[in-house]
């Protein structure tokens, strides 16, 4: 609350008179203050620090600390209330395909140190999006609807690969679908016709259906392609090694990844 100035007027003052000459002046013959007015100044006691901070008018922005995501970069600028979303299928690693990426790690990290295996495995259907928090439900139910009509398939991913993300600020080393391909189209034109109706980016317009096995940050493309790609295609092409057939149908579930970014900078998903 604040300190209004205390004016005292005598009983003949003019209403013309200005708020400021009365406050400047006793009229004469007023008998200056009025009986029981202090004489002392008004003191105005501090505000506890405590209570200052609960009226804070600057908002904190989310701790954007690389280091606690591996040395990954965000590709888009935290808002708070937007979640990042990714559409994917996941895939369950069987023994074989444990085994193959335990022979072609090592190897990798010969040309490149900072090479790290995933820790799950997916094939993604669609880019990066961000939505916002009243979005998520339709959302996902839309993606559901759509999605309803797929039946089983088998696909085969043989042939090891390099990839960037678009921003070539992360590195892939994967396993390229071969056998499969239109299906997984036929999934993306889906997932593409949800994202159009929620005005978001739609998938690549040539996509490499791929696995992740490892990756690293950074553009490492020129360590990691000519001999080393050479060495790593002859290792999974060996005749000791079969082909992974991993499939897929709508029972086994397609995966909405709705991963909201908090003010710590933490991952919690949905």
């Amino acid at each position: 609350m604040s300190a209004a100035p205390l004016v005292g007027y005598s009983s003949s003052g003019s209403e013309d008179e200005t708020e400021a000459s009365a406050a400047g002046r006793s009229k004469p013959g007023s008998g200056g203050r009025r009986c029981g007015q202090s004489s002392l100044p008004t003191q105005r006691f501090p505000v506890p620090d405590s209570v200052v901070s609960m009226f804070s008018n600057t908002e904190e922005g989310p701790e954007d600390d690389s280091e606690k995501h591996g040395g990954r970069i965000r590709t888009f600028p935290h808002e708070r209330g937007n979640w990042a979303t990714h559409i994917y299928i996941p895939y369950e690693a069987k023994e074989e395909f444990l085994d193959l990426l335990d022979t072609l790690l090592p190897r990798a990290q010969t040309f490149v140190p900072r090479l790290v295996r995933m820790e799950e495995f997916h094939l993604s259907l669609s880019q990066s999006v961000v939505l916002r928090h009243h979005w998520i439900l339709p959302f996902v139910q839309t993606l559901k609807d759509h999605m309803a009509s797929f039946q089983r398939f088998f696909f085969t991913a043989g042939q090891v690969k390099i990839y960037t993300n678009q921003e070539k600020t992360r590195t892939f080393i994967g396993l390229e679908v071969s056998s499969g391909h239109a299906q997984f189209l036929a999934l993306v034109s889906e997932v593409d016709r949800v994202m159009e109706e929620f005005g978001l980016t739609t998938f690549y317009q040539d996509p490499s259906f791929h696995v992740s096995l490892a990756w690293c940050v950074g553009d490492a493309r020129l360590q990691l392609e000519g001999q080393c790609l050479q060495e790593l295609q002859e290792k999974q092409m060996s005749p000791a090694r079969e082909p992974t057939h991993p499939q897929w149908s709508p029972h086994r579930g397609l995966s909405t990844d709705v991963t909201y970014i908090d003010a710590t900078g933490h991952h919690t998903s949905s």
